[in-house]
């Protein structure tokens, strides 16, 4: 193969990243935790778009399980769309020996 065409594959490969990651930048994903009391959603790009709280989660002499159920959601949601994310960006990489998430 020669330097021209394994330089333009390259450039292809990056194209194509940058415009998964900006389809990927709108694309939500979402979390519950405490059995819907909380629900959280985010896009691939690790934006919290909106944390919704069922109003029988609020109990003033327990604000640690609310804090909690919140924080419980919020990392599922980031985890959920790492993930994503990351194997979107597998599928443009795979059997390049590159990781998915290789931001160019």
């Amino acid at each position: 193969m020669n330097m021209m065409k394994m330089m333009k594959q390259a450039q292809d490969l990056q194209k194509n990243m940058k415009k998964k990651q900006d389809e990927l930048a709108k694309t939500e994903v979402q979390f519950t935790s405490g059995g819907g009391m909380v629900t959280v959603v985010a896009t691939c790009d690790m934006k919290v778009r909106s944390i919704k709280i069922n109003p029988d989660a609020v109990d003033p002499d327990d604000v640690e399980m609310l804090e909690d159920l919140v924080m419980a959601a919020v990392d599922g949601c980031l985890t959920s769309a790492q993930d994503t994310m990351s194997k979107e960006m597998g599928k443009l990489t795979g059997g390049m020996g590159l990781p998915g998430g290789l931001p160019f």
